[in-house]
């Protein structure tokens, strides 16, 4: 079921100064281990979760591997007509905006924001996505995988969608459950 916006913000704004408004600056459609609502609630504390949907026409991969300094690739998607990928959406506050563009080094140039189109229950809306700016390829770790995997099942991912990621090759090991 889905909570209109004013329902939703009354659920965030014990966490808001007195006086204080929230004003959206547009949605943010999260994927890959931003699908965990705990990661979100960390980075946007002051941006709810209003909705899942599906971002067609795109598929999750990954890229970037060696070029970030980490162990192995990282989180993406790219174009790809007749795929499509899971995300959370959600009305970020400018408070929000400014970190989570940090934490996705959108200033360091590793991630850019793309406009796609996200379906939902409700319909179709934009949002932005963070697109790696860099060549796709590459292999996740797997515990990033497993990350990965189970933000997508806290989110309320299909089981299909989940058992795909949870198939997929990694560089190293699973870790042990």
């Amino acid at each position: 079921m889905r909570r209109n916006y004013a329902d939703t913000l009354a659920s965030y704004s014990p966490s808001l100064p007195d006086g204080a408004m929230v004003i959206a600056v547009g949605h943010y459609a999260a994927y890959g281990s931003n699908l965990d609502p705990a990661r979100m609630r960390a980075y946007c504390p002051h941006s709810p979760m209003v909705g899942v949907g599906w971002v067609e026409g795109w598929r999750l991969t990954f890229a970037g591997e060696g070029d970030m300094g980490w162990e192995g690739a990282v989180t993406t998607i790219v174009e790809s007509p007749g795929d499509r990928v899971f995300v959370s959406l959600y009305d970020v506050h400018p408070w929000d905006a400014s970190q989570l563009d940090e934490v996705e080094g959108v200033a360091a140039g590793a991630y850019q924001k793309v406009t796609v189109r996200v379906s939902t229950l409700e319909g179709d809306l934009s949002a932005w996505v963070y697109v790696f700016h860099g060549y796709e390829g590459g292999m996740p770790t797997a515990w990033y995988l497993s990350e990965i995997a189970n933000a997508a099942e806290k989110a309320g991912a299909p089981d299909d969608y989940v058992h795909d990621l949870r198939q997929r090759p990694t560089r190293t090991q699973a870790p042990e459950v």
